[in-house]
């Protein structure tokens, strides 16, 4: 019987980053157990994403802000207080969250070009299944807040809460306050995520753990999975391993847990405002 006070969400991230990305989101969705992918709509291999989403249907294709570490989809003489001479948000999130918080410039082109990345998505015709943030930005306050504003004239109703168990204690007091806010709104949205912790190393072992030891709630697993290439997507994924998350999401052991657990999986569509799949 399905335990329907819990609920499953399979997320890949960086959706549109690569073709290596691309290729492994299509496999794991098709052959595997992976329900909902988060689109870069700025990444150099977007168009593909968005092509092999529609021949996905079932595919729940949600919007992964970029505002660090990453390509912007306005050109950077609109804003230059967000981007290097190569027209790329900068890895240091500490000074730039200073930044958005007591630079109202920068505030404001930071309000335009998450708008154009809504818009951007909104453009592509695909149903926006849920937002969330490159590196979780979206726990910055004026990230959440501008999201949160903006996301309304596109129909934005469900977010991550990037809430792991075992987080530092000194992280529960600002989620609680994420999650409050969220509530408010009206947005659905996970009560715990799986992910943070073992990011680029979410293998077959790693889930088949995560999925036996599944609270009551709506969890969401991301992953970062992509077929081997040779060198790495980013600086930043240097030790990502990439095709072993990959082949956890296409094992069979995987998909039988999954079925063992008398679980709901879907996307964050299937998530009511009160958080039960």
């Amino acid at each position: 019987m399905v335990d329907r006070a819990r609920g499953l969400i399979i997320t890949a991230d960086d959706f549109g980053l690569h073709s290596r990305v691309n290729v492994a989101v299509e496999r794991a969705h098709r052959h595997g157990v992976l329900t909902a992918a988060s689109l870069m709509v700025g990444a150099p291999a977007a168009a593909d994403a968005i092509a092999r989403a529609y021949r996905l249907p079932q595919l729940r294709v949600g919007l992964h802000v970029v505002l660090a570490d990453g390509n912007a989809i306005m050109p950077r003489a609109k804003i230059p207080a967000l981007l290097d001479e190569h027209g790329r948000f900068g890895s240091n999130m500490a000074r730039d969250g200073v930044r958005f918080f007591f630079s109202g410039r920068v505030r404001r082109q930071l309000g335009q070009e998450i708008r154009a990345q809504f818009d951007a998505f909104a453009k592509t015709g695909l149903t926006l299944d849920h937002v969330n943030t490159h590196k979780h930005f979206h726990l910055h306050p004026t990230v959440l807040g501008l999201i949160l504003e903006i996301g309304r004239d596109y129909g934005m109703h469900a977010m991550r809460l990037p809430f792991e168990l075992g987080a530092p204690l000194w992280m529960k007091p600002w989620i609680s306050m994420v999650r409050a806010r969220l509530s408010r709104e009206g947005i659905a949205h996970n009560d715990y995520v799986i992910g943070i912790a073992g990011s680029g190393n979410m293998d077959e072992a790693t889930l088949l753990a995560a999925i036996k030891a599944l609270p009551r709630g709506v969890v969401e697993i991301y992953c970062h999975p992509a077929i081997d290439g040779g060198r790495p997507l980013s600086d930043g994924m240097q030790f990502y391993r990439h095709e072993d998350e990959l082949q956890a999401l296409l094992s069979p052991c995987v998909a039988a847990a999954i079925g063992a657990a008398a679980v709901r999986v879907g996307g964050f569509s299937d998530v009511p405002r009160k958080s039960s799949l």
